[in-house]
């Protein structure tokens, strides 16, 4: 990707991750969006320029919007507004997700129906087109009237204030400015609120944390088909004729990927007479499980993509052409306010996201705990060829269900919270990027999990050699060992861990796989 089009209408869950990961991407405001943008910045003028009160406009903010601001100071009133908006706090987020909700904010604004002027959402595209990143604290948002803490912090760049990452380094909006050579942004009438009132901090998290997860959903069918063909159980439940009669889409997804996954294997010849009618659920159910999680985790993709592409502002401007009838403004169109700045949609979302992330680790780990007990799999006790002088995999394990457990305190769900705001004007809130920020974490720690897996997995077939496995679990295997050597005694297993996560990350493992036997669902 090396240009990117904003036209408020076109973006989508691909190209938002495309774009976090290459920083040299140029923006483009396409030619329709930016005569409607001129179109809406006019309207709003002439609003300005009149005599009624209009919210965002000439007038104050929440319990305040009955105060009215004189014309001479509605640019002081805009800048006001990022001034004081500004309180976020904590970490800030990632290089990646600051991006992504400067992109998003541009992509809303491209739409026209914010007010904002064509001057400034060029000033946007300049500022990313130079590699100018805001600094954005990822704590302060409620998620209704917008993420307006974090998002006024990006905002402040604009204006030659706040801090940015550049060339490298961190430093003050003002000198990354003046070193692009870009002046800064003096705002107009609403051009503040427009920057602010929207769901972009949520939706930037929430995307990369969706997308990404999309992809570890292959991966935990890897390391499941794997911790299968180590603990030595049958791939008879993954049949197609049992997921037949219950059809839903990502179960019979779940359960070709492991049929192409477990192929044909010496490994479950060696044991086809053993005797065994049926594999623990953590085994046996992984189409089930895994499918479910995959659903949900699906059912996020329109409502962001919807989300990325919406007018989240309050208030917005209809042009004449908008309208069924006639406006209550100048020339037939209106300025009307709203609620399209609530959160709820993300905030729900995201939640059912951790709740299906959260049991891809729990199974995970339920699958490492067979392989480590010998009463159970058969297998040297926590897969270690000298247990007692050895360890092994005992506290990987432990460290495993630390994070599984962890994961169960941040998969209740932020969106069933509210709490008051803003002298109880505005009442009822979404908690919109909490419900982002604890997804992303327990990805962060599903992530760490499947990595113990695919270590206890890959060390429970190097106890089983000679036999060979599948063509598609010797490629991951393989490609597990040009970072992690087979175990012959106790060494620091943080190191192998960080060393499969890694892979993770770079997606090698599924590309491992997918070479040898084809792409998985």
């Amino acid at each position: 990707m090396k240009e990117l089009v904003l036209d408020g209408k076109s973006l989508d869950l691909k190209k938002i991750w495309k774009f976090s990961r290459a920083p040299g991407v140029q923006l483009r405001l396409a030619d329709k969006a930016a005569k409607r943008v001129k179109e809406s910045r006019a309207y709003i003028s002439r609003m300005a320029a009149g005599k009624s009160a209009v919210y965002g406009v000439n007038t104050g903010f929440g319990l305040l919007s009955d105060v009215k601001v004189p014309k001479e100071k509605l640019a002081q009133l805009q800048l006001n507004l990022l001034r004081s908006h500004a309180v976020g706090i904590g970490n800030p987020l990632s290089l990646e997700e600051a991006r992504v909700a400067m992109l998003l904010r541009t992509n809303t604004l491209a739409k026209g129906y914010s007010g904002a002027s064509l001057e400034l959402v060029e000033k946007l595209i300049a500022v990313q087109n130079a590699g100018i990143i805001p600094w954005i604290p990822e704590q302060g948002s409620v998620g209704a009237c917008g993420d307006l803490a974090p998002l006024a912090h990006m905002a402040l760049v604009l204006v030659g204030e706040g801090r940015c990452w550049y060339r490298g380094a961190w430093m003050e909006a003002a000198d990354a400015l003046r070193k692009a050579k870009i002046r800064p942004h003096l705002l107009g009438a609403k051009e503040g609120l427009s920057l602010i009132n929207g769901t972009q901090i949520m939706t930037a998290i929430g995307a990369l944390v969706v997308h990404e997860a999309l992809e570890l959903a292959k991966v935990a069918d890897i390391a499941g088909a794997m911790s299968l063909e180590a603990f030595r159980g049958t791939a008879k439940a993954f049949a197609k004729e049992i997921h037949q009669v219950r059809p839903h889409r990502e179960q019979i997804a779940v359960a070709a990927n492991l049929r192409k996954l477990l192929g044909k294997s010496q490994l479950a010849q060696s044991h086809k007479d053993c005797g065994k009618v049926q594999d623990p659920y953590s085994f046996r159910c992984m189409p089930q499980v895994h499918g479910a999680s995959r659903q949900f985790l699906r059912n996020c993709v329109p409502i962001l993509e919807i989300e990325m592409n919406a007018a989240t502002d309050n208030p917005l401007v209809f042009l004449p052409s908008d309208l069924n009838k006639k406006g209550e403004g100048p020339q037939g169109g209106e300025v009307i306010s709203g609620g399209n700045f609530h959160g709820e949609y993300i905030a729900i979302a995201l939640d059912t996201a951790a709740i299906g992330l959260a049991e891809f680790a729990n199974i995970s780990d339920l699958r490492i705990q067979k392989l480590i007990n010998p009463a159970i799999s058969g297998l040297p006790a926590f897969l270690t060829r000298d247990p007692g002088l050895n360890s092994g995999m005992m506290i990987v394990q432990v460290a495993s269900a630390s994070l599984v457990s962890e994961n169960k305190v941040y998969a209740h769900p932020a969106s069933v919270d509210s709490i008051p705001t803003s002298a109880d004007k505005e009442d009822h809130v979404s908690m919109g990027v909490t419900s982002a920020r604890k997804a992303r974490q327990i990805l962060s720690n599903l992530r760490h999990v499947l990595a113990m897996e695919l270590l206890s997995a890959s060390q429970g077939i190097e106890l089983l050699r000679p036999f060979r496995s599948s063509k598609a679990l010797e490629a991951a295997h393989a490609e597990i060992r040009t970072v992690v050597p087979p175990i012959e005694d106790d060494r620091i297993f943080h190191h192998d861990i960080m060393a499969i996560h890694n892979l993770l990350a770079q997606g090698r493992i599924v590309a491992a796989v997918e070479s040898a036997v084809g792409e998985l669902l």
